[in-house]
């Protein structure tokens, strides 16, 4: 056994029996007469509850916890004096507080509800206390108005305090199982005790598993406190290994320093099976455990009295095997007066030792409570002109820099990246699949897709290889196109307005692509500005000024919006209309084309060995390729050029069509390098710097900031929400308490 709860038993086993038996109207720890060689202590704690510091401190305080129907609320009653309601559904659905202190004043009872969640189980942030009717002087009232208090809990969507007013019967089906709202009592008078505890939703092993997952973290949020004594309630009617308890009892306190263990029903033993209960009565090195025999529901119905129930507690310990046999020393752990004593020798040593660690505490809660009082947001200013021109340009300036650029990889730009990748790629997709053989049969083999090697210098990975033969255009199709074509051209000339109509067929797969990129390109804008709001206008609601800002914005934007699609419309239609004054690279690719197209419809593999020549690729034909110019040049053939050896090719019955396809596999080679850049540079010089140039002004405008009407205009604009005000009240309360709590606690210390 700890030494603590060494001493504690020590003490009470000191306590005469003749006391016990002598005993009036005063209640477990409440009786003045066996408590007043400890008043000295527990009285150090009562000005600090006092002054509201129980909100903010974690004061000491005793947890009674226990499975359901383990008799947690009979040996609350014991203790306290209290009747709790006996009613099915509500006398373990949420948490009892029960604040006990000492007053020359008469008996007197507050109830208030403690309100941490809201009616979904969201944490409400800061706790709320509605006061729950007014102050009761009698004790037979009590009852009733914590079932009305415990109904109010577990219906949050209704006005608490309607429970007050209006019966609402027990078969009513309640809003919630289980709440983490708590009910606090508050009871002061000449025959109270400085003293603090709380009657638990009982744990539910095998239960619902939402339920018992909500009971066990209501638990968890009083015993995980240093400062809390846990009452740990067994009944002897159930296998102990069966009440999950003392499972989580141990979780928080695995040395046992600050768990007393209370078996109750010893009269529901199994006959035979005593021994086994006895057995942690007599344990030594564990925690203490106390026996206690409270009154059945049938005797609590019939109205048995506390001085009755107890006089059959004590009877029942004296005269019945095998407690009425034990050794004198555990026979003083039979009963709940032997209980109470040993809690509050226990609970007064907790004291002494958390008061030097509450000044600690309070020290550093006022700390960080004045800390957050500094980071509101100020006050309406006096001059709320000067004040929405300075948000203005402190806004425009951080708008002015995102879109300028930034380092951090949540910047504008850097989230533009990947879709003008994207754009880019997806418009590159959309070069023509010429492919210069016939098309195939039905019953004949399409012939693979062939990518020109030359491209692998100038696109990432080379050109792309085509998903299928869907978009394929086969030799003959655009022979057969082009001369349906023909009008009065002269033999083997044909119209340009094939190679337009192909061209202008390739830019219509443009539109859809640059539109895209637009409106991710508007989205990611709004998205960062929007931020940028929110940090410079968020607090700004009440008034307003942070939807106007938000509305102002969202305008400007959609009018620079509409330009920049007017822009990008401009570049698609120029891109319909085939033209280029790059005429080198043009040429180039037009030579690169035709000389891949052909290689590809010959079979005697010239082309194939000429382009490998002129790479490199193989020194023989390098070799071959010089002669063969060499003697052209000795027959006066001079400047004659290798891709100009395909000439010697035999004539080729799709020689016009294979030209047709160079020439527009080389213009869409020229216009998408162009167009990948024209699009993006349109929409970053219309809308995203248009944003930026023009962003200022628009604001001043639209807030009207100046006219005679300016001043009134911002000092509207400029309201403090509701919530920040409430939250400074919350938080100056907050300090006055741990204040008024520090200077009772310097007072304890200065005595």
């Amino acid at each position: 056994m700890s030494a603590t709860f060494s001493s504690a038993a020590s003490a009470a086993s000191d306590v005469s029996s003749a006391l016990t038996d002598e005993r009036t109207a005063a209640v477990g720890l409440s009786d003045p007469r066996y408590a007043e060689g400890r008043r000295r202590k527990l009285d150090l704690i009562n000005p600090l509850r006092g002054t509201g510091a129980q909100i903010d401190l974690d004061l000491p305080v005793i947890a009674v916890l226990g499975s359901q129907s383990a008799g947690k609320s009979s040996l609350i009653e014991a203790i306290s004096g209290i009747t709790l309601p006996r009613a099915a559904g509500t006398c373990t659905r949420c948490p009892t507080e029960c604040f006990l202190s000492y007053s020359v004043e008469p008996w007197r009872c507050v109830v208030t509800l403690h309100m941490v969640v809201d009616e979904y189980g969201k944490s409400l942030g800061t706790s709320r206390t509605i006061p729950f009717g007014e102050p009761m002087f009698r004790k037979s009232e009590v009852t009733e108005r914590i079932r009305r208090a415990q109904r109010a809990i577990l219906n949050p969507r209704i006005d608490p305090l309607n429970f007050l007013i209006v019966n609402v019967e027990e078969s009513e089906e309640n809003q919630l199982s289980f709440s983490a709202n708590s009910v606090c009592l508050q009871i002061c008078g000449r025959d109270v005790d400085d003293l603090s505890f709380v009657d638990l939703p009982g744990l539910i092993p095998g239960g619902d598993p939402v339920d018992s997952a909500l009971v066990q973290s209501l638990a968890e949020m009083y015993i995980t406190k240093p400062s809390c004594i846990i009452l740990l309630t067994v009944t002897c009617e159930t296998d102990y290994e069966n009440q999950g308890s003392h499972r989580l009892a141990a979780k928080f306190d695995a040395q046992g320093s600050r768990t007393i263990g209370v078996l109750t029903k010893p009269d529901r033993i199994p006959a035979g099976e005593e021994d086994r209960w006895l057995t942690l009565i007599k344990d030594e090195a564990g925690i203490p455990w106390y026996s206690v025999k409270n009154p059945g529901s049938q005797a609590i119905s019939n109205g048995i009295s506390w001085e009755v129930a107890r006089a059959e507690e004590r009877e029942y310990y004296s005269q019945t095997p095998p407690w009425s046999e034990l050794d004198w020393v555990y026979r003083q752990r039979l009963g709940t007066d032997k209980l109470t004593r040993c809690l509050s020798d226990i609970l007064s040593q907790l004291i002494s030792r958390r008061l030097p660690e509450l000044q600690n505490e309070l020290d550093s809660l006022l700390n960080k409570t004045t800390d957050a009082i500094a980071r509101l947001p100020k006050p309406p200013p006096d001059e709320p002109v000067a004040e929405i021109l300075r948000l203005v340009s402190r806004f425009t300036r951080a708008v002015e820099k995102q879109i300028e650029g930034t380092p951090s990889p949540e910047g504008l730009l850097q989230g533009l990246r990947e879709p003008q990748a994207t754009f880019q790629t997806v418009i590159r997709k959309t070069a023509p699949d010429f492919r210069p053989h016939k098309r195939p049969g039905r019953d004949d083999e399409t012939p693979p897709a062939t990518v020109p090697g030359f491209l692998a210098n100038e696109e990432v990975g080379g050109d792309f290889v085509p998903e299928n033969d869907s978009k394929a255009i086969f030799v003959d199709d655009v022979m057969k196109r082009a001369e349906m074509a023909v009008t009065r051209e002269l033999p083997n000339n044909y119209p340009f307005l094939v190679k337009k109509e192909y061209i202008s067929a390739i830019v219509r797969f443009w539109d859809a692509p640059s539109k895209r990129l637009f409106e991710i390109t508007k989205k990611t804008l709004v998205t960062q500005v929007m931020a940028v709001v929110e940090d410079h206008f968020g607090q700004f609601v009440e008034g307003g000024l942070k939807q106007r800002v938000t509305n102002i914005i969202q305008k400007y934007i959609s009018t620079i919006a509409e330009d920049t699609v007017r822009r990008i419309d401009f570049v698609l239609q120029s891109e319909r209309e085939p033209f280029t004054r790059n005429v080198h690279y043009f040429m180039d690719y037009r030579a690169k084309f035709l000389a891949f197209y052909k290689g590809n419809r010959q079979e005697n593999g010239f082309v194939k060995n000429l382009t490998e020549s002129e790479q490199g690729g193989n020194e023989g034909l390098a070799a071959s390729l010089g002669k063969a110019i060499s003697g052209l040049a000795e027959l006066g053939l001079h400047g004659v050029q290798p891709d100009s050896l395909t000439r010697l090719l035999p004539s080729d019955p799709m020689e016009a069509a294979v030209e047709i396809m160079a020439d527009v596999r080389a213009y869409f080679q020229v216009a998408y390098k162009r167009f990948v850049d024209n699009v993006p540079m349109t929409i970053d010089q219309t809308l995203l710097r248009g944003l930026s140039s023009g962003l200022e002004g628009a604001l001043f405008n639209g807030l009207g900031v100046n006219g005679p009407k300016g001043y009134e205009n911002c000092r509207r604009l400029l309201q403090e929400p509701p919530d920040v005000m409430e939250r400074r009240k919350e938080l100056q309360k907050r300090q006055d308490r741990l204040l008024s709590a520090k200077d009772e606690l310097e007072m304890v210390f200065a005595v």
